[in-house]
């Protein structure tokens, strides 16, 4: 008994001393350098147009487009793209102040509610962080006033962006995800591309599979 104590004693003190001088390596040395992540050039190169990149990807990621000069033309905008194609006219706004705080009394015709979605809403409005240019990308994170339930559980979700936020690459976008006040990191950041779609049964493509069947995105030329 005592001779197995003093062998493992002696391996354990073993793995203590290599422990150690590993420790006393490493004290001193730099901390290793971040890789620097691949960057298409598409979005990068000198002179690229970003916001006409966007409308490009958006449009083949399969999502429409509106533009509008201002953010009180953003009522309007909706309206009319329920109108045009023949969808109910009634929304769920997200309480986000971007949003719930426009002037919907300019689109009178159009039912508005501000709250997260329950799974019964036809179409939502949101906000977002950013566009990618690259991709045609929409970049969303959750919050007390952007829940997450409007992003995936209505059939149509439009969503409302000023072109100052239209950047060209990922790593430009999560630079403007918001911290909250504690400086905590969202606990949800989706990127949107398209509707959602999918394949995975007999190849036939499938649009609605896991959210929303159509994106709508209002570019705003000002602030919104």
């Amino acid at each position: 008994m005592s001779t197995s104590g003093t062998g493992r004693d002696r391996m354990l003190a073993s793995i203590r001393a290599g422990i150690s001088r590993q420790a006393d390596r490493r004290h001193g040395e730099p901390a290793p350098s971040k890789p620097t992540p691949l960057i298409p050039a598409r979005a990068t190169a000198p002179g690229v147009d970003v916001i006409g990149l966007f409308k490009t990807q958006l449009a083949n990621a399969k999502a429409t487009l509106d533009e509008v000069a201002s953010r009180d033309d953003v009522p309007a905008a909706v309206a009319r793209y329920l109108a045009n194609n023949n969808f109910e006219a009634r929304v769920r706004l997200s309480p986000d102040a971007r949003v719930s705080s426009l002037f919907w009394d300019k689109a009178p015709m159009v039912k508005t509610s501000s709250d997260r979605s329950h799974g019964k809403d036809p179409t939502s409005v949101t906000p977002a962080v950013a566009a990618v240019a690259e991709t045609g990308t929409m970049v969303l994170q959750s919050s007390g006033g952007t829940p997450t339930t409007l992003h995936f559980l209505p059939d149509q979700h439009v969503v409302v962006i000023a072109k100052s936020q239209i950047v060209g690459t990922y790593e430009d976008a999560l630079a403007r995800v918001k911290r909250g006040p504690d400086g905590a990191l969202p606990r949800t950041v989706n990127f949107v591309t398209g509707p959602s779609r999918s394949a995975d049964i007999g190849k036939i493509l499938l649009m609605g599979a896991h959210g929303p069947k159509k994106l709508h995105v209002i570019v705003v030329d000002g602030e919104l």
